[in-house]
């Protein structure tokens, strides 16, 4: 079993539960985002010789090919992730993204492996389509049924920023391999996962980063008014649906779902940081600014057809899952940095 991107937040912990049950786990990874390297080592002290490691960019394809060779299943989950550093350098996010999926399907194409792909919700654009009324403290959509079970796969693909366009179209290749080459592939469309080893920074992982900054007395920039909705998805059921589909690659090949907490898991900006302040005792001090490119006023996935193909549900709910992270980062947080956290969907 290989993880691109295994040392990361979702790939550590998606290792450490095929580990945990006796699989081989082979980590690719270029080890460039700062902690991961605390992820790899846990790993390893953990797991011992079950454990294999090859540095290898994604963007070296050659390189990339030969430490895939012996797969048996892939899981790609190494990106660029943060749609401020697509805005800032579009050519890296793009080379990365999509020249790095493209080289990781046709390393899988070589050996027949599954690949099991890690997309976005930013495919589905700012979802204008979706009117919205305000309240107290959130954003709710007009449509009864999006209320009731959120965003569908059927809603329509819009890429907005490179960082949607090149995520876009790597879902889109992804899916294509399936079609045009038989290989067995499928696609998760991801909302916001958090949990145990998401060292979050101020561009992605914003959950934890809320957590590290009120932790750390940091005050926090909100873009926009704080009311916009996610459904947050602990990383455990995340790990859960993943391994549910390549279980069941063969059936679901060529298939896209959506990924995330559900309705019951939905929150605004707002309701998560009155309870961060209410968990960690302390006031937070707020600034905010104007709202970002592309952002989604309101995103929670419509997660039934993930459920009917495997059975799975997100199991934690929200607040319980916010303090076992809050938890886990007082025992493993990192010295304060001076930078202020903002907030990226």
């Amino acid at each position: 079993m290989a993880i691109v991107g295994g040392s990361g937040f979702i790939g550590s912990n998606l290792a450490d539960s095929l580990l945990s049950d006796g699989e081989p786990v082979l980590v690719i990874d270029n080890f460039s985002r700062p902690g991961v390297e605390q992820n790899l080592e846990w790993l390893a002290q953990k797991h011992g010789s079950r454990l294999s490691v090859e540095t290898v960019d994604i963007r070296d394809g050659s390189g990339l090919t030969s430490a895939l060779a012996p797969a048996k299943a892939i899981f790609h989950l190494a990106a660029q992730t943060a749609v401020t550093t697509s805005l800032v350098d579009p050519a890296q996010d793009l080379d990365i993204n999509l020249k790095g999926t493209f080289n990781v399907l046709e390393a899988a194409r070589r050996v027949n492996a599954p690949v099991v792909f890690a997309s976005t919700n930013k495919v589905y654009g700012s979802l204008p389509q979706i009117a919205v009324r305000e309240a107290a403290d959130r954003y709710i959509p007009g449509d009864e049924a999006i209320r009731a079970n959120g965003v569908d796969e059927t809603i329509g693909l819009d890429f907005c920023t490179p960082y949607g366009c090149s995520k876009g179209a790597a879902d889109q290749y992804v899916l294509d391999y399936a079609k045009s080459y038989g290989l067995p592939t499928a696609v998760l469309r991801m909302s916001c996962i958090y949990g145990p080893r998401q060292f979050g920074t101020e561009d992605q992982g914003w959950v934890a980063h809320f957590l590290l900054s009120a932790l750390d007395g940091r005050p926090i920039t909100i873009y926009g008014d704080g009311k916009q909705v996610r459904d947050i998805l602990h990383v455990s059921d995340a790990v859960a649906a993943y391994r549910g589909v390549l279980a069941r690659i063969e059936d679901l090949k060529g298939q896209a779902f959506n990924l995330g907490g559900g309705p019951h898991n939905a929150v605004s900006l707002r309701a998560l940081l009155s309870e961060i302040a209410a968990m960690t005792g302390r006031d937070i001090a707020l600034r905010h600014d104007l709202q970002r490119t592309g952002d989604q006023p309101f995103f929670v996935a419509d997660t039934r057809k993930l459920e009917a193909a495997l059975g799975w549900r997100a199991r934690v709910p929200w607040r319980e899952g916010i303090c076992d992270l809050a938890e886990w980062l007082r025992r493993h947080r990192v010295q304060p940095r001076p930078e202020v956290a903002r907030y990226v969907a």
